[in-house]
């Protein structure tokens, strides 16, 4: 049986053993630095009833057990384990334990994310972004700060976008798009009544519009020209924060920035190369001295 599973366990432990124990599985990632006198003070028990409790899981002593827990520790560290979306730590877990949690969430978020992609659709991403003269970004909530990093790196390309619901604009912006134009739906449920009814707008004027959404079943899906589906097994309401959704949505929208820059990459790199040297040594460097004039 594995030190863990013996914690756990609790086999012929007594209430003092126990409480070592639990002290133990809460704070694993901090028991490899630990000295017994830390231990002992810490779960008001003695030095001799940690070593009694060591050889009874099977080690000589405290350094002994400390080198075990560190072993499975570090295995724990590299090792994936499936976490739930919705409730990903528990009140129990302490920071490390947290931590690698979710790792392993947004490792598997991407991975399964990416197996959802299609290289055709993310061309055809690509080929409306890239020649449209304006892009218009809809999204609320968390999608809209993952749709503002987005625009925020389009500005690297000199790209510039829209965020239309900035200011509650999104029907006065709506109805200024023209087919040079697109419209960029960002939205998890992919259910926001007043989106149905700009798609369908934008569908009759012919302006195109890429939908990412979490949501197969989403009503702006029939009008979409592009549809980048990420199905991630995360509620609606009841969970504790939108991890699984917003890490895969910035994921998607990194793809997509990636891809934008490499179909243009020896000029994009000339241009940063320009840019940054204007911005480090040139007349826009923090580092230049410069004569601020001031009305009097």
């Amino acid at each position: 049986m594995l030190i863990l599973d013996k914690l756990r366990n609790q086999a012929d432990f007594t209430a003092t053993e126990k409480r070592i124990a639990d002290y133990v599985l809460q704070n694993l990632t901090t028991i490899p630095d630990s000295y017994i006198q830390n231990l002992a003070t810490k779960t008001y028990t003695s030095h001799s009833a940690i070593i009694r409790l060591c050889k009874k899981l099977g080690f000589h002593g405290f350094r002994e057990f400390k080198t075990a827990i560190a072993e499975t520790v570090y295995s724990q560290m590299h090792t994936m384990h499936e976490v739930d979306v919705n409730f990903p730590f528990k009140p129990t877990d302490a920071p490390m334990i947290i931590a690698k949690k979710l790792s392993d969430l947004t490792t598997s978020t991407v991975q399964k994310a990416m197996m959802q992609l299609d290289n055709k659709l993310l061309n055809n991403a690509v080929d409306i972004l890239l020649s449209s003269k304006r892009i218009f970004l809809f999204s609320q909530g968390d999608s809209q700060l993952r749709a503002r990093s987005f625009q925020n790196k389009l500005i690297k390309i000199n790209k510039f976008s829209i965020i239309a619901e900035e200011y509650v604009d999104e029907t006065w912006n709506a109805v200024n798009l023209t087919p040079e134009d697109c419209a960029f739906f960002i939205s998890y449920r992919g259910a926001v009544p007043l989106y149905k009814n700009l798609i369908e707008y934008f569908h009759s004027e012919k302006i195109p519009t890429i939908v990412l959404t979490g949501n197969p079943q989403s009503p702006l899906l029939k009008y979409s020209d592009v549809k980048l589906i990420t199905i991630q097994d995360e509620y609606d309401f009841a969970k504790i924060a939108t991890f699984s959704s917003q890490t895969a949505f910035e994921y998607i929208l990194d793809t997509l920035f990636s891809a934008l820059y490499v179909r243009e990459y020896r000029k994009n790199i000339i241009s940063l190369k320009k840019k940054q040297t204007l911005m480090q040594n040139g007349i826009l460097s923090n580092n230049k001295n410069t004569t601020q004039n001031t009305d009097r």
